[in-house]
This record gives structure tokens, sequence and C-alpha cells, in this order.
């Protein structure tokens, strides 16, 4: 890329970030009232709640909602640092400035060789589309680490793996990130940061763990793939409920825990899978790490018993890291995510209540949402595949090229 035009298109960039995260900001801070329901209470009631206690020294042991590792409670008690500010406002402050960490680190990538500023723009443009949630969650503070750690990478496979280890303790997710390290310093650096970071909350707060039981006693969520069985079967005499249970609206009833085991199931399945591409990738290249991830999270998200709008602002940070190379093949899974952040927000918040009552139009958001995250997955996973696995068929291997060009031509 020229630097005149890398120059003009970092502007562009600068220029369309501000003016959406204005935008973000202003209702975040409810200048402007977004539709629906109002996501932030989270933070105001939920994130508060937790902080007052967290700053006594232990974690919400009483509370079933507390369902994160325990470096999770260095996300909730960040709003401290800004103590000019009220916790709400302070804590919209800091995932804005995670958000703009995140596309620093894509823009000083973007320019170099081999490399592209695509990933740049999927970030700008799909963490708007999922409206108010992108800054009333920690996820954007946990996807900038995770982002940080991919594009480390292969120089740095030390650095990759503490990032990681550290992520993990804040929210499992990142743990996948070593899934397509191929280096034991990136494993074993994440190994020793996770003990060490696990091990320090563990002697200094009361219930670090606690939150291993409340995840293992989750239902299967309205918004999950799995969720889709009980929508239409209610059209047909299913006598369940949906209540808020363990901070998410879920359903409960007959069946429920059949198909949460289904999930678990697959979940299952996908490991499998993603073991076995990892004992036949053959073929890496620069962008096979950060390829291998998204394809990673993008599996364990279709299959799990619950998908969260927040969700979806991880894919959007991994998506971004794929698409800084040139010569990934995330595109197409990139631009499905796209559409899949599009339809989220019109069903949470804008349509949520149509979910709950699993009215047509609730159910064909879902069917929409879910549809587009599982052709990501499966394009996802076909490209990671074809492109590590199946050696492509116009490039020679080295052995057969030195071969050729060491066979005189005929005449």
């Amino acid at each position: 890329m020229d630097i005149a035009g890398a120059r003009g298109t970092l502007t562009g960039l600068l220029g369309v970030w501000g003016l959406t995260r204005l935008v973000l900001l202003l209702l975040v801070f409810r200048v402007f009232v977004f539709p629906g329901a109002d996501v932030t209470s989270d933070v105001s009631v939920i994130y508060r709640g937790w902080y007052e206690v967290l700053r006594h020294g232990t974690f919400p042991l009483d509370d079933v909602t507390w369902q994160y590792p325990p470096a999770a409670a260095l996300a909730i008690l960040s709003p401290a640092v800004l103590p000019f500010l009220g916790y709400t406002s302070a804590f919209f402050v800091l995932a804005c400035l995670a958000d703009l960490v995140v596309l620093a680190l894509l823009c000083r990538t973007g320019p170099r060789p081999g490399r592209s500023l695509r990933g740049a723009w999927v970030w700008v443009a799909g963490l708007p589309l999922l409206g108010t949630t992108a800054y009333a969650r920690y996820d954007v503070m946990v996807t900038a680490v995770a982002v940080a750690a991919l594009l480390a990478g292969a120089r740095h496979p030390r650095l990759m793996g503490a990032l990681a280890g550290f992520a993990a303790m804040v929210k499992v997710w990142p743990v996948l990130l070593l899934l397509g390290a191929v280096r034991r310093r990136a494993w074993g650096a994440a190994a020793v940061t996770a003990a060490g970071v696990a091990a320090l909350f563990a002697l200094a707060m009361p219930g670090a763990f606690a939150f291993v039981t409340f995840q293992r006693d989750r239902g299967t969520e309205v918004e999950s793939l799995g969720a889709l069985v009980f929508h239409v079967a209610r059209h047909f005499g299913w006598r369940g409920e949906v209540l808020l249970n363990y901070g998410s609206v879920e359903f409960l009833g007959p069946y429920v825990d059949v198909v949460s085991a289904a999930a678990l199931a697959l979940t299952g399945v996908a490991f499998g899978w993603l073991l076995l591409w990892r004992l036949r990738a053959v073929h890496r290249a620069p962008h096979t790490i950060a390829d291998a991830v998204f394809t990673a999270v993008l599996m364990f998200t279709v299959t799990s018993r619950v998908i969260s709008p927040q969700y979806l602002v991880w894919l959007l940070g991994l998506a971004a890291v794929c698409l800084c190379f040139r010569a990934g093949r995330m595109g197409v899974p990139a631009l499905l995510l796209l559409a899949a952040c599009f339809v989220t927000v019109l069903e949470f918040p804008l349509g949520f209540s149509h979910v709950v009552v699993s009215d047509g139009y609730g159910i064909g958001l879902l069917l929409l949402r879910n549809g587009l995250l599982v052709a990501a997955t499966v394009t996802a996973a076909r490209a990671l595949w074809r492109s590590t696995v199946s050696a492509p068929a116009s490039t020679p291997l080295p052995a057969q090229a030195a071969r050729t060009r060491q066979t005189p031509v005929s005449s």
C-alpha cells in the first residue's frame, strides 16, 4: 500500500470510527434512547452491584448470575481508575477506549507487507451494528486483549501465550487462541500466566471458582440454536416455560435437558473436528493461527446452550484479525458475520419481546441470525481445511518443485 493511500485510508477509518462511536456513546449515555429493552441497565445495576461486593475483597458468592472466571473482577472494578466519573459513565468510557485499542492494533498491522486494512474496516463497521450492547458489556475489553494476542502470533509466541492465558481468566473463550499455536512456548506462557492469575485470586478473594457450578447448571437460552426446537414446539402444545434463570432468559420444562445434552454433544463433535484438523494440518501460513481461532470460536458459539448478542463482539474482533492478512481465507465468513450482527440487533434488543413469546417474527429473526452463524461456521471450517490440509492443486510441493527444476526439458 502506498504511503498516500495508506494515510487516506487511515483518515477515513478514524473519521468513520469517531462518528459511529459518538453515536454509540450518545445512546449508552441515553442522550438519545435506543428502542427496545434498555441493555445499559446491566452496567448500572448488575455490574455496579458486583462492584460493591468485589471492592470489599470477595466474589458474589450468593449471586448465581456471576458466571465468570476470577480475573473478570478486574473488568468489573476497572471504572475505579476514573474516580471523577460515576461507575456507569466510567465503564462506558473504558469500553470505548478498549474499542479504540482494537482499532489501533488493526491499523498498526494493516499497512505492513502482506497485510491489509480490511480488518480494521470490519471492526469499525461491524461493532455499531450490535447497537448499545457493544459498550454495555465488558466483552469489548476481553476482545482487545485477544486481538493483541493474535496479532503477536508467530513472531512473539510467549507474548501471545501470556495474553491468551490472562484473557482466559477474564472470560473463558480466549483459551481457544492457543488452538493455532504451534510452538510450546505459547502454551507454556499461557499455562504459567493462567495459573498465576488463578492462584492470586484464589488466595486473595474467597469464591474465585464458584462460577464453575453456576455455569454447569445453566439451561437452554432462548437465543441459542437448540432453543429453536422449543420456539417451534410451543406452537404444537409443548408445556414449558420461559423464565429468567441464571442471568439469562431460558427455556425450562420437558426435554430441555435433552436439547442441552445434544448441544454439549455437538460441542464435543466440534472439538473432535478441531483436534483432527490439528493432526492433519500440514500447510501453515502467517494467517493460519487467526483463521483457526476464528473457526474454533464460531464452532463453540453455534453449539453453545447460550448465544448472547455480546458473543458476536468476540467474533468481530477475530474476523478483523483474519482480514488483516491479504492471503487469509475468511472473507466470506466475515461477511456472513456482519450480516448476523445486523440481524442480532433486530432480535435483541429491538425484537426481543417477539423472541420471548415465540411468535413468527421472533422465530424468523432467530432462524436468520443463527442460520447466518451456522453458514459462517461451515464456510470457515471448509476454507481452513482446504488451505491447510488439502494441498493446493496449482502449487507443487517443495520436493516436486525441486525435481521439476532438475529435469531437463526435451527439445
